[in-house]
């Protein structure tokens, strides 16, 4: 009997030769292919794939069945980073963008996700569809297509869509006065997809992993501190590091650090987005953020007077809500944010970029701008800790959150708690912990802010003893 494939919350995802097989891969597209000519007259669908190892393969392996189904395919030759796809998928009128990815995932793993023509992920309902006429079976030889014959033949494009988002940042930004302003950047790329893009934005830049490398040393590409600890101690050797970069496998998520090789979160991150949008671009637009973003969001929003909306954890609800409306900014916790003047998708190196110019328009260091988000919003500091525990022990956690039976966390005591998406407990004095089970393994994340970085551990160790023992 045929394995099951399944689509998370960002796409199918599985370990390379185990479930993630080229005969997988073939079963996945198939039902795209079908899903889009029941939908589509005519449809084009662009390719590509990321720095993991057997990309190419499999990318190619997409397109002949795409082409054995006789859909006309846009290959991206070499790899290319999720933003990319997107924005090829929305500037090249084609109906489906699909990225080989695993984005933050492990080495071993790799994964196929889904955009649709506006340069965003494809709706959950639509990936619904896709899922449930995936055959047991790929039924067409796509090992007979040949590709170069599809090329001659009109039915494949090979793109560049590295130079065409190149272009589109350097249309978008002030790229001299980052150049002109004296700063000096690291970008830490951790051997993924945006390794070659930013060189040729700004090739004044200082680069760390910056190299083609499946295996990314080991280390699942994912920019949080615990993770980026050469880059931190690359800022404090240095002594003269004004700011750095880091991206994930697919370079649609962010990491900051600042001169002091001090981890910046996502929720700074969105405050300072909002804030130089808002106060020095004079933009407007509604904000949306996961239920998992600071609270503060709220005082930033009324500060410059936007409605905010709050929706479940995952890009994909925000990304809907931003095709329909007038949106300035939506972003989650974990370091995905799209904005106002792009595409409605995450995109780590578009921030990055909004990030600098701020700096490098206003003259302020990254602590500066901070201390001005901080007038508004009030100082914070945030933390995530994911235990790893028995499934058992998850369930009944969850089950006692459900019950309501946590009332306080050491000397914490819980005035409200919100459940769009997890379970949030506030404290007094802008101090609360939130606790959001996996979906995936035995991992129950706990997150948690206040006012210093020393109480935000208390917190999350309090909550620790109140649930697991």
């Amino acid at each position: 009997m045929a394995q099951k494939i399944k689509f998370g919350t960002d796409g199918w995802r599985a370990i390379i030769a185990d479930d993630f097989t080229v005969e997988n891969v073939a079963r996945v597209t198939f039902a795209t292919g079908e899903w889009m000519k029941q939908r589509y007259e005519n449809p084009c669908v662009v390719v590509g794939h990321d720095c993991r190892f057997a990309g190419e393969l499999f990318a190619e392996t997409t397109t002949k069945v795409l082409l054995s189904q006789g859909i006309r395919v846009k290959l991206a030759r070499g790899f290319v980073s999720t933003p990319m796809i997107s924005l090829g998928a929305n500037q090249l009128n084609c109906e489906i963008g699909v990225i080989i990815t695993a984005s933050h995932n492990p080495p071993s793993y790799n994964g196929f996700k889904l955009k649709a023509f506006f340069g965003g992920p494809l709706a959950p309902w639509h990936v619904q569809e896709v899922e449930d006429i995936i055959p047991d079976v790929c039924p067409v030889d796509y090992s007979a297509i040949d590709l170069d014959s599809a090329i001659a033949a009109g039915q494949l494009e090979i793109v560049d869509l590295e130079t065409r988002y190149v272009d589109h940042v350097k249309a978008h930004f002030d790229i001299a006065a980052i150049e002109n302003s004296g700063m000096n950047l690291v970008y830490d790329a951790m051997y993924g997809a945006g390794q070659r893009a930013l060189k040729r934005i700004l090739p004044n830049t200082q680069f760390l992993h910056c190299d083609y490398n499946p295996s990314f040393m080991g280390q699942a590409p994912e920019p949080i501190a615990k993770n980026l600890q050469e880059l931190e101690a690359y800022i404090k050797e240095k002594g003269n590091i004004d700011c750095a970069l880091a991206t994930d496998g697919d370079a649609d998520r962010i990491g900051l650090y600042n001169g002091k090789g001090e981890f910046v979160d996502s929720h700074h991150i969105i405050l300072l987005l909002i804030h130089y949008m808002a106060k020095y671009k004079n933009m407007t637009g509604k904000i949306v953020i996961a239920f998992s973003v600071t609270p503060r969001v709220e005082r930033m929003a009324a500060h410059y007077g936007f409605e905010l909306i709050t929706t479940k954890i995952g890009f994909k609800d925000i990304a809907a809500i931003m095709v329909e409306d007038d949106v300035l900014l939506g972003g989650e916790e974990s370091g995905g944010i799209a904005v106002k003047g792009h595409i409605p998708e995450r995109d780590g190196i578009w921030m990055g970029m909004i990030i600098w110019e701020f700096m490098a328009k206003s003259g302020k260091t990254l602590d500066e701008l901070i201390d001005e988000v901080y007038e508004i919003v009030g100082e914070f500091k945030f933390e995530r800790n994911d235990l790893h525990i028995t499934e058992d022990l998850k369930q009944r956690i969850i089950a006692n959150c459900k019950s309501d039976n946590y009332t306080s966390f050491g000397p914490y005591k819980v005035r409200e708690v919100k459940t769009t998406d997890g379970f949030k407990y506030f404290f007094d004095d802008d101090r609360w912990v939130m606790i959001r089970p996996s979906g995936t393994e035995p991992v129950l994340r706990t997150y948690a802010e206040a006012p210093t970085l020393e109480e935000v551990r208390v917190i999350l160790k309090a909550t620790e003893q109140a649930i697991c023992y």
